[in-house]
């Protein structure tokens, strides 16, 4: 499975400035996959080590931190030798171990000849607990996000199509097989991008092994909640995530915490939202008051929404079938359209950028504004049909004229109005560049 973080990886592994790298992510989103993938395609040897199940590997680091009695016990514990330059050496499910994840600064510092990556799941939440030591300044961060539409492509045998959507995107010019584009993108919303729902889909073309595979993969990420949290945080936790589906399917999606449970109070769920957040299931999107740079700096940070990190975990939770997002039933428009919402929060934040909305002291509410890599406030409307009609990126063009705006819609590449119409199927090609 084509992961487009290997271009990342390679450029790591090439850099006179390499730091040990630590791989973050949710759970089940391929890290150990592509870590080890990466290690047998450009290295001499791997050698991995797990910090959930072997008491051995923790305890080569109980001793001291010295890199060198480290690696030559490794070596010896995994029957391999480790060179410089020509081993990965993968330490994963780190935040199992503290030492090891401190011991990362002694190999920037006094072993920089190493190449280590050390993976964790739950790696965002474990070092924001105070036991944890985070060798700041001493790593290099990466972030593995589900399968995107590139990648689900990719994986789906349809990389020619990938390509004539790329070539599309630079002409802006209309794509002709922009339906089977749609169909395709309809399909993935329901797959999602989490690997084990692709490989089943990929195998079994049977959205019953794909909802089967989605429902594991949300009743795990529970279970691992108690790992990191006392009960009386998990059950908040355990609320807080049941209550996404009531909160993207209300008309107004700004996050409600009345929806958790009567008398809900945000002090009592703003822990169990960040948690969430750590451990990299759903997406905060802030409100700002203003679409002037720099963006942050107007940010409302008390009015949020929240979407999951993957659509087909959604559907999943949704109890949505196949046969609804295929239909043409108007009366399902509200889901679909958070459906299209959650998909391209996804997209920009796996493109590297920040998203937020806007709405005015009126009535007027644009779904999404972001900083380009020109420094530009981009405003961004979705729609999930072709009917793109609304007036709120009016009345925000007309309050802060900005140097271009984005529709994204199932409408076709094209220009009206000085508003550039981008296909759903084609947010992958938005990047900083």
């Amino acid at each position: 499975m084509e992961r487009k973080i290997t271009r990342y990886l390679i450029t790591w592994k090439n850099s006179l400035r390499r730091k040990p790298l630590i791989l973050g992510g949710a759970r089940q989103v391929g890290k150990t996959y592509t870590a080890l993938t990466f290690g047998k395609e450009h290295y001499k040897n791997t050698v991995y080590f797990n910090m959930e199940d072997s008491r051995e590997t923790v305890a080569v680091f109980e001793r001291d931190l010295n890199p060198v009695r480290i690696l030559r016990e490794l070596a010896a514990l995994a029957g391999q030798s480790i060179f410089p330059e020509d081993t990965l050496i993968v330490f994963d499910e780190v935040q199992n171990c503290e030492r090891a994840l401190t011991s990362l600064k002694y190999f920037c510092e006094s072993e920089p000849a190493y190449h280590v990556i050390a993976a964790g799941s739950l790696l965002g939440v474990a070092v924001n607990r105070e036991r944890y030591s985070f060798p700041v300044g001493k790593v290099d961060l990466a972030t593995l996000y589900p399968l995107d539409f590139e990648e689900f492509l990719l994986a789906t045998g349809n990389g020619l199509l990938r390509d004539l959507i790329r070539e599309a995107y630079e002409d802006f010019s209309p794509l002709s097989l922009h339906d089977t584009a749609l169909e395709l993108y309809k399909t993935y919303l329901i797959v999602g991008g989490m690997p084990q729902a692709v490989v089943e889909y990929v195998n079994t073309r049977d959205f019953n092994f794909v909802l089967a595979a989605q429902k594991t993969i949300n009743d795990t990420t529970l279970a691992d909640m108690a790992k990191y949290a006392t009960p009386h945080e998990t059950t908040r936790i355990m609320t807080a995530w049941g209550s996404i589906p009531a909160q993207l399917s209300k008309e107004n999606r700004k996050f409600q915490y009345k929806l958790i449970k009567s008398g809900a109070r945000a002090h009592d769920y703003e822990t169990p939202l960040e948690w969430l957040k750590f451990a990299g299931v759903i997406y905060r999107c802030v409100r700002v008051t203003e679409g002037k740079i720099p963006i942050a700096a107007y940010a409302d940070n008390d009015s949020f929404k929240v979407y999951m990190a993957d659509t087909g975990l959604l559907c999943s939770k949704f109890g949505v079938s196949a046969h609804v997002i295929w239909s043409g039933f108007t009366r399902l428009d509200g889901f679909k359209g958070a459906l299209a919402e959650n998909y391209v929060c996804g997209a920009l934040v796996v493109n590297g950028f920040v998203p937020f909305y806007w709405s005015s002291p009126g009535k007027a509410e644009l779904d999404f504004v972001f900083q380009d890599g020109q420094g530009n406030v981009v405003p961004l409307e979705c729609k999930s049909a072709d009917n793109v009609r609304s007036k709120s990126l009016g009345v925000y063009r007309s309050l802060y004229d900005p140097p271009y705006a984005l529709r994204v819609s199932a409408k076709n590449f094209g220009n009206e109005n000085g508003i550039r119409s981008i296909p759903l199927y084609a947010l992958f090609c938005l990047t900083q560049n």
